[in-house]
């Protein structure tokens, strides 16, 4: 049985990318993500790897962009504000049908904001993560031995479909220290025909580009791209769902919210109060298939979030109006309570 070692968040997931088989890393320190990038810079160079402090997040993103299109996998990591910087590559990973994995450990903002844990870039990672119209694969871990395990499946997935995949994290993930089974090193990366890697003679030439004149063309492209999209919504929706079988409040929580809820389910249900917990590990593409079956039996709903309500859109969009859905969130930094969300399943227990 392999052993658990105790480590930091983002230190555990700058080392689940190397056994993931990441061996080039571009990145530009940000509190509260900075250990991705130290603890890269002091691994790299160990195992042959490139690590390479940008002048910019921009500057990261596209030397990101570059290694990808070399067939190799490459990673960048940044929080909140770093993360706006990065979204014209981002686009651009995405129209070139590149596999990158970025890392978001989230901030409070807008602006600079604060150095305090927040989930107010939901709507940023699900919506807007760069223009024009693309998806891009989005994991949201709740704890840093899930954080570890996802991280390779981010790259396995980024590569399967040939898009970007984003780790949705936060400051309290990315700074706790929880003890980690740490996976196995990564010896089947897939093989990348497509890659502009030299065809020493056998083959044509590749060419990785996101550039169309012609409209028909593009339309063609994008087209084709949603398609893989639909396909990705069927197959690869994930979440936890804890004691819904008989809920009549089922709270809908991601990430370092998720912890909280749960308890929070675990005081009600002391209480007498049939609440339970669907917990989001997709956040692209959303599970909406549980949501929509929790809401063939449940009361209502309670969105959770550090935010003022960005995924309680996604509840509601999914629920249609079949059941109330309440939300409850604090901002700038601070995290919910157990007791508080208790007071909130408590309000809802009243009037369902």
């Amino acid at each position: 049985m392999p052993e658990k070692v105790l480590m930091k968040g983002n230190e555990a997931l700058a080392e689940a990318a190397i056994a993931a088989g990441c061996r080039h890393f571009f990145g530009y320190p940000i509190t509260p993500q900075t250990e991705v990038a130290a603890h890269m810079s002091k691994r790299m160079p160990k195992i042959g790897g490139v690590y390479l402090q940008a002048e910019s997040e921009i500057a990261a993103i596209n030397m990101v962009l570059g290694a990808s299109a070399a067939g190799v996998r490459s990673m960048t990591s940044s929080s909140s504000p770093g993360v706006s910087l990065k979204s014209e590559g981002l686009s651009y990973l995405a129209g070139s049908d590149l596999p990158a994995v970025i890392v978001n450990v989230q901030r409070a903002g807008p602006g600079l904001g604060g150095i305090q844990p927040s989930q107010a870039d939901y709507w940023q990672a699900t919506r807007a993560s760069g223009h024009g119209d693309f998806k891009m694969l989005v994991f949201a871990p709740s704890t840093v031995q899930e954080m570890v395990d996802l991280v390779g499946t981010a790259f396995d997935l980024s590569d399967k479909y040939r898009m970007p995949a984003m780790i949705l994290s936060d400051g309290l993930l990315g700074q706790m220290m929880e003890p980690v089974i740490m996976s196995n090193a990564k010896t089947d990366i897939p093989e990348k025909p497509w890659a502009v890697s030299g065809h020493k003679g056998k083959r044509k030439h590749n060419i990785v580009n996101s550039l169309y004149i012609e409209p028909k063309n593009l339309d063609a492209v994008v087209r084709e791209r949603f398609r893989r999209y639909e396909g990705i919504q069927k197959t690869e929706q994930r979440c936890e769902e804890y004691l819904t079988d008989d809920a009549e409040i089922v709270l809908v929580a991601y990430g370092a919210s998720a912890r909280i809820c749960r308890s929070a389910v675990d005081m009600a249900r002391k209480e007498g109060m049939k609440a339970g917990l669907i917990r989001p590990i997709t956040l692209w593409p959303y599970p909406s298939n549980a949501i929509l079956s929790a809401a063939e039996k449940a009361k209502a709903f309670l969105c959770v979030e550090m935010s003022m309500g960005q995924m309680v859109d996604d509840v509601r969009l999914v629920v249609n109006g079949k059941k109330k859905v309440e939300f409850f969130g604090l901002t700038g930094g601070l995290v919910p309570t157990p007791a508080e969300v208790l007071g909130e399943i408590k309000k809802m227990n009243g009037g369902v």
